[in-house]
């Protein structure tokens, strides 16, 4: 009886988000069974301080007779979330893409939005450090994924398919200081977690687990040496046909991406609290992506994982 009673008050608060403890208890006592405790706590800390809590455990222990009965439930207002940050190189998009595949949830590039915002930025040549005209300008933004293929996934800023467009070397050089801009930083992080209201998500950037979803269930700092992302920079650049390009010149370029990154006033590139750290120098993209999986598995309680 006392399990099904839980499981109805689960049940409740997966229609409602609520659940009403002093009527549980009620309804529990109508039958002569002594409640040694019933409390409805954090499913991590058992604190019982839950108002921005995700995941939640209702948990209580009764007198039958002679005998002790101990009995819980999880309970989750949304699906879990997964906050990957890290410098410029690191390999958070491919993870972040594979373990959202892996997972079934929805994969959130916030690097891609600020690259498509700063894409069109200057092809519709707005003086963006002009706080009037740049606000005005991001009332009529809208930035959405469509996911073409298990393994495309397509950018479109007001109706202009940018994908391939927000990965050009302007791009590159110009995205961090476009990211700093305090209205660009706002109107985007708002945007993000519109997407992430329900859950279910993983997502990459520089601020994800600090600023954008501090609350997310698992968050990562995936990081790299500088010479290592230079080398898959190259790589990457080179396979997209352009050419011979400068090991030093572009190890150049990441040392300034990270000082910008790091030292920005608006969400600065730090590694968030309770966040895990990983170095993926000598790993390939399945070693980092399976660790990352076995501990959102270690993280998230089983009966909530699908």
């Amino acid at each position: 009886f006392f399990s099904e009673e839980l499981l109805n008050a689960k049940r409740i608060f997966n229609e409602t988000n609520n659940i009403n403890l002093k009527k549980l208890i009620k309804n529990v006592e109508k039958h002569a069974i002594k409640i040694e405790y019933l409390e409805h706590v954090n499913a991590f800390t058992l604190q019982s301080s839950i108002s921005k809590t995700n995941i939640t455990m209702l948990a209580g222990a009764i007198i039958c007779g002679d005998t002790r009965l101990i009995d819980h439930v999880f309970l989750m207002k949304r699906q879990p979330i997964i906050a990957i940050d890290g410098p410029a190189g690191s390999g958070k998009s491919t993870v972040t893409k594979l373990l959202a595949k892996k997972l079934n949830f929805i994969y959130l590039d916030t690097g891609a939005m600020y690259r498509a915002l700063s894409w069109y930025l200057i092809n519709e040549k707005i003086n963006f450090e002009n706080v009037q005209e740049l606000s005005a300008f991001l009332k009529n933004v809208s930035i959405t994924f469509k996911t073409v293929s298990k393994s495309l996934q397509e950018v479109i800023i007001n109706n202009h398919v940018v994908t391939d467009k927000i990965r050009s070397q302007e791009i590159n050089s110009i995205v961090s200081s476009i990211a700093s801009i305090k209205q660009v930083r706002e109107f985007l992080v708002n945007e993000q977690r519109k997407i992430g209201n329900k859950g279910g998500i993983v997502a990459e950037g520089r601020d994800i687990g600090s600023k954008v979803f501090p609350n997310s269930e698992l968050k990562i700092f995936l990081t790299a040496t500088i010479d290592e992302r230079a080398r898959r920079r190259k790589l990457e650049l080179e396979k997209q046909g352009c050419g011979e390009i400068s090991f030093k010149e572009l190890k150049e370029q990441i040392k300034k991406r990270d000082f910008d990154d790091s030292n920005r006033k608006i969400s600065p590139l730090i590694k968030a609290e309770n966040a895990i750290e990983i170095v993926s120098d000598g790993y390939d993209i399945e070693q980092i992506t399976n660790k990352i999986l076995s501990i959102y598995l270690e993280t998230i309680p089983k009966e909530l994982t699908p």
